[in-house]
């Protein structure tokens, strides 16, 4: 029995009608869902146009199944573009729920917290698995889209077979790429590195904003990015602030006369942190840890709930400080002495003379001698005998 182009409009006809009706009773479903759970609604906005592409597809790949009279020379490319078509959309609606499942997981675990250590290691993880999940969904459905081809399922087996040859050659090609990709998952799920993490990298303070398989981006504390390969954080040593936890303890150092009065000067960091919000009440320390020369060195130890906090307190705690020791204790101040002693005047010797000593020469006495006695001493060629 042939299949005319009338059975095949009214196959189309009722498989859009039923299309339509699938989506009508799935916008019920979602409306449902939504009144008894709070995150139906959003579910609803994710999967709705995919969901309503899909059923649509489907409903012109049932229809298209049949070829009408007449049109058998070009039909099957027809049946091709729907079963392409149908692929693409049933990728679309699967990358849409994985993609909504991964939104549910970051909306769960906040970072804008205190304690949020836990929230950005699964912030991480999710993001990266986020990247995957996308690549992987397209991959397969650009797979499956090009073995819908019988010459690429032809040539698909001899690439199966020469698949070892390629993966070594494209392996040896890619050594740092595929280096960076290994690295990415390493510090991913390893949970060296996590998004908001306060890391000191080529010596510079910053906070890691991104985190991809082949790169990290971290945001300067100057609002400059960092783009540094994957591989820089699994092969050099760089400093983690907030690895386990983001509270931090910091130091105030001031070097100061001898005069200063360390006890009023503990009382003073007292109050100062008691006025202070930025403090979280951990730790309060002050102590001398050096006297050496003409100044001592104080040290102040104080704690704040994460990095960005701690700079502000240990610059108040430094300013209100040096305020409160100009203003209370001048003394206490550095400054440099200096004693200026003058010596006695002494007479200076000269060398005594290894020359034989004789009345006229060998000391000073002789020297002396033979200057009051020149004129006689130049008439006569004997001195005058006494």
């Amino acid at each position: 029995m042939s299949f005319t182009w009338m059975d095949f409009v009214t196959t189309l006809a009722t498989a859009a009608v039923t299309a339509v009706l699938v989506i009508a009773l799935g916008r019920l479903a979602f409306w449902v869902v939504a009144r008894y759970w709070s995150r139906g609604a959003t579910l609803r906005r994710a999967v709705r146009a995919p969901f309503r592409v899909f059923a649509l597809v489907c409903a012109a790949a049932v229809a298209a199944r049949r070829t009408p009279a007449g049109a058998e020379e070009w039909w099957s490319v027809v049946q091709h573009g729907c079963r392409i078509a149908l692929i693409a959309a049933s990728a679309w609606l699967i990358g849409a729920i994985l993609l909504y499942l991964e939104d549910i997981s970051l909306r769960r675990h906040r970072i804008d917290v205190p304690d949020n250590r836990t929230a950005r290691r699964l912030r991480t993880q999710v993001l990266l698995l986020r990247r995957l999940t996308v690549a992987a969904v397209l991959l397969v459905a650009i797979g499956a889209i090009l073995f819908t081809f019988p010459a690429v399922r032809v040539a698909g087996a001899s690439v199966l077979a020469s698949a070892g040859v390629i993966s070594i050659v494209a392996g040896l090609a890619a050594q740092s790429s595929l280096a960076n990709v290994f690295a990415g998952l390493t510090i991913t799920f390893s949970d060296a590195l996590r998004i908001d993490d306060a890391v000191i990298v080529e010596g510079e303070w910053g906070q890691v904003e991104e985190i991809t398989l082949t790169y990290v981006v971290v945001r300067l504390w100057d609002d400059r990015r960092l783009i540094l390969p994957s591989t820089y954080f699994t092969q050099t040593p760089f400093e983690n602030w907030t690895r386990h936890t983001s509270e931090l303890l910091g130091a105030v150092e001031l070097d100061l006369d001898w005069r200063v009065d360390v006890p009023a000067l503990r009382a003073e960091l007292d109050a100062i942190l008691e006025r202070c919000e930025l403090w979280d009440g951990r730790v309060k320390v002050l102590q001398t840890t050096d006297a050496v020369g003409g100044l001592i060195r104080i040290r102040v130890l104080v704690t704040a709930k994460d990095a960005p906090t701690l700079f502000d307190l240990r610059c108040h705690v430094r300013e209100e400080l040096v305020s409160w020791l100009q203003r209370r204790q001048p003394d206490a101040l550095p400054r440099q002495r200096m004693e200026l002693v003058e010596g006695s005047a002494r007479r200076q010797r000269r060398p005594r003379s290894t020359a034989p000593t004789g009345l006229f020469t060998g000391d000073a006495e002789a020297e002396e001698r033979a200057a009051r006695a020149g004129g006689a001493a130049g008439r006569e060629e004997d001195p005058p005998a006494r």
